[in-house]
């Protein structure tokens, strides 16, 4: 959420964020929600005093006849009072709603463009792997090897879930292990969060209301199955007060995530691309305002890492204005090479939200003792994203028999195996 000083302040900043990211808001609308707030409090506030002032008066008055005019009359103004309170807790509502519909500011070193087509690839590292053969996609591979199944999936749950058996169950397991492990040596404390969590730490995370529509709800408790590890994190210093040396917190956690998507049939969502639950370890961190953009560009190096790694040809993007996700300032994509499917496939989004997340979650430090209380920055990214990661290791480590190797970072994971060879059905 924005500060609502600075709008009021710069609304003419906030005019040209929106207005490259392509969007119209009612802005004006909100000002006047905004005036309209501080005059009523004014309004209450000189009522207030005014009831204090005569009920002093009315306690030094010794007459019963003098007093209950003044009574009276403080009794219609405590009225009046009231009345007025109900309207500022509207007027309250309304903008605190309004509010929530603005997106992060769009920071000055973001590309312009209207949509993904105006991302600009950043780098790109590693030579895509040159086969002898030609390379299968994984919705063939993987069948083939007995280490994916597409119909039992969709027949115990439904279209866009599978079954991975066997090595490949194990393959996404040492993926999440390896990559867990890989962050900690970064400097990344591992958490174990919930899967489920309450309405209000999906406002913190900025994923309400914005994604309603994409999220997962169970009615009877008021729960909501997470949609990325993000949202727990940014929980977990909700209504916080940190002390400023403690900073920068750096948090990675595994989760599953569920995410109602509107998919529609085609080459782009073939396979294992885009499910309603996949994994995904997310690196996530606390800072102060003056850190972030260092932290950025430190978390997108971590994210590389994960690629490098593995072997993995990869590219990064700098997402432009008019592409970057609601609660971001600015984002970094990193794609892996996927030559059976022949594309490149995002397995991770690191994004700078700066104080956006943190406002909402009132979470806050001190830089030092008797020092006011500051908003903090925070900073999310995937480290990376499955099933993706597991697309991009079996398609670029095919064999011509239709093996697949194991990479060497993940053989410690996988009990020795180094070979993924055809298991027999079961």
């Amino acid at each position: 959420m924005l500060d609502l000083q600075l709008i009021r302040e710069k609304p003419g900043v906030v005019r040209a964020s929106l207005s490259r990211r392509g969007l119209e808001l009612p802005l004006d609308s909100l000002l006047e929600l905004d005036a309209r707030r501080r005059s009523l409090l004014a309004e209450v506030e000189t009522l207030k005093a005014e009831r204090n002032r005569v009920s002093k008066e009315i306690g030094r008055l010794k007459e019963a006849g003098e007093r209950q005019p003044r009574i009276e009359a403080m009794r219609r103004v405590g009225e009046e009072i009231e009345a007025l309170d109900t309207q500022v807790s509207e007027v309250d509502r309304d903008l605190r709603a309004a509010l929530l519909q603005i997106p992060n500011l769009v920071d000055a070193s973001v590309p312009d463009g209207a949509d993904e087509a105006a991302n600009v690839i950043v780098r790109a590292l590693g030579e895509p792997r040159a086969f002898d053969f030609e390379p299968r996609p994984h919705w063939d591979l993987g069948p083939a090897l007995g280490i994916l199944d597409f119909e039992r999936g969709v027949k115990i749950t439904g279209s866009r879930f599978y079954i991975l058996s066997g090595a490949g169950a194990r393959l996404q397991r040492a993926l999440i292990a390896w990559m867990i492990d890989l962050h900690r040596r970064q400097g990344y404390l591992e958490k174990y969060t919930p899967f489920v969590v309450r309405e209000q730490t999906l406002w913190a995370a900025a994923q309400l209301p914005k994604f309603l529509d994409n999220l997962y709800h169970d009615v009877e408790e008021d729960l909501w199955l997470v949609p990325t590890a993000e949202v727990p994190l940014t929980g977990l210093h909700m209504d916080e007060i940190l002390e400023g040396e403690s900073l920068p917190r750096r948090y990675v956690a595994y989760t599953p995530c569920f995410r109602r998507e509107k998919m529609s049939a085609g080459r782009d969502v073939r396979g294992i691309k885009r499910g309603h639950q996949f994994d995904k370890v997310e690196m996530y961190i606390f800072c102060r305002p003056e850190e972030s953009d260092g932290e950025l560009e430190q978390m997108i190096s971590h994210a590389e890492a994960t690629c490098a790694e593995l072997g993995l040809a990869y590219r990064v993007k700098a997402l432009c204005a008019g592409d970057l996700g609601f609660a971001a300032r600015k984002t970094y994509d990193v794609e892996a090479w996927a030559p059976g499917c022949g594309e490149w496939l995002e397995v991770s989004s690191v994004s700078n939200c700066s104080d956006f997340q943190a406002r909402r979650a009132n979470a806050r430090f001190r830089r030092g003792p008797g020092s006011h209380a500051e908003v903090m920055h925070t900073l999310n990214g995937s480290g990376l994203a499955l099933p993706r990661t597991l697309i991009a290791v079996l398609e670029n480590y095919q064999q011509a028999d239709g093996t697949v190797v194991i990479p060497e970072v993940l053989r410690p994971w996988m009990g020795g195996l180094d070979v993924i060879g055809p298991e027999a059905p079961r």
